[in-house]
């Protein structure tokens, strides 16, 4: 055991804080464990954008029997031998990142360059999970282990959230900024930070309301992701429902001709489902008569009861709806007749809803079908 704590002249130093302190600007707390920092020393460290080089502008300890947490006046110091906790002020330490190692460029032969590597190993893995696109939420932690744990969450197949920008330490102001930029990006779900195992400033909750900005917080991963999720349902929910109207599913028609109750708007008359899907809500056209459209379906009966949907191989009473001046004149046995197949009107967006929100409802006939379909209307990719 004395062995192990024998000082040895190696440096050996890593960043426990990052912290602003009133008249000396951001400062970082150190742990000195083995070897001498020396003022006005030239040092590598990690940061979030990349290695951040600068000099020790000072060399700060607390007096003694105090903390170095406690606020107050700092002894100053030209050099610092180990082991002792430190602080030290210079420039560009915004961006450090709190348990990573720092290194000191004292002899001619260091490279800069490979010191900067060195200091950056522990981020490049956690790098990799930043989505390169800019879309994501944002994520912070208290320390580079329990950021880099998040982070292996969040990417997991099971999760798969993805994530813009991270960050150590307590949520400010300048990290509401950060992720109010989804906004911008019409991404507003990911106006989102996740902070871990982090305080949140009071300044950052208000701006926070103020950018409609969400933060969750927990001490406990699941439980963050638990929060989340709960909040992405709510939100994929409300964009079904917004484009509710737009999801088309594709439908073939055949009109049964002893069963036309009214021949002109609203029409109300007997049909065969021939292939796909009927829904409330589906426009419907006439192909064989140049696309005519004649409205949407209003409402569907099977056996004097009414039903939102109907399947192949149903007979079902359908009532259509004019949704435009135009559909309003067509009139049944003069622009069409039960000789004509009607259809839903699909188009690119329709496609697109279909495959974006309603996959899970939409059958492998149904898929089929829809294929055929965007041969009838002459959909393709660039539609």
């Amino acid at each position: 055991l004395g062995k192990k704590l024998q000082y040895t002249p190696a440096l050996q130093c890593t960043v426990l804080e990052v912290k602003a302190i009133e008249g000396l600007g951001t400062t970082v707390d150190v742990i000195l464990i083995n070897g001498v920092l020396k003022e006005g020393s030239q040092v590598v460290l990690c940061g979030l954008n990349g290695p951040i080089i600068t000099n020790i502008r000072a060399l700060l300890t607390p007096h003694p029997m105090k903390e170095m947490r406690v606020k107050g006046s700092y002894l100053h110091h030209k050099t610092i031998k180990a082991a002792m906790g430190v602080k030290i002020t210079g420039e560009n330490l915004e961006t450090v990142i709190a348990g990573t190692p720092l290194f000191v460029v004292d002899h001619p032969e260091d490279s800069v360059e490979e010191l900067g590597d060195a200091v950056m190993e522990d981020m490049t893995s956690i790098l990799s999970k930043v989505d390169r696109s800019g879309e994501g939420v944002c994520v912070q932690a208290s320390t580079l282990g329990s950021l880099e744990a998040l982070l292996d969450f969040l990417s997991s197949d099971a999760v798969r959230i993805p994530v813009s920008g991270i960050s150590i330490g307590p949520v400010s102001k300048k990290d509401v900024t950060r992720a109010s930029v989804m906004h911008e990006h019409k991404r507003p779900e990911f106006a989102t930070i996740l902070a871990f195992d982090v305080p949140v400033s009071r300044e950052a909750n208000m701006l926070a309301a103020e950018m409609n900005v969400r933060i969750f917080t927990a001490d406990i991963i699941y439980h963050l992701f638990d929060a989340f999720t709960g909040f992405m349902e709510e939100v994929n929910k409300q964009k079904k429902e917004a484009c509710a109207l737009d999801a088309v599913f594709p439908v073939i028609l055949k009109i049964l001709p002893n069963c036309v109750f009214n021949k002109r708007d609203p029409f109300v008359f007997g049909v065969d489902i021939v292939e796909g899907t009927l829904r409330v809500g589906t426009p419907i056209c006439v192909p064989s008569k140049n696309f005519t459209d004649l409205g949407r379906v209003a409402g569907i009966e099977v056996n004097h009861k009414s039903v939102q949907t109907a399947t192949k191989g149903t007979s079902v009473a359908v009532k259509i709806c004019s949704t435009a001046p135009m559909e309003a004149t067509r009139l049944y046995g003069r622009h069409f007749s039960h000789e004509d197949e009607l259809m839903s009107r699909i188009n690119r967006r329709t496609i697109n809803v279909l495959k974006e929100w309603y996959r899970d409802e939409m059958r492998k006939e149904d898929w089929k079908l829809l294929i055929q379909l965007k041969k009838t209307f002459s959909i393709d990719r660039l539609t």
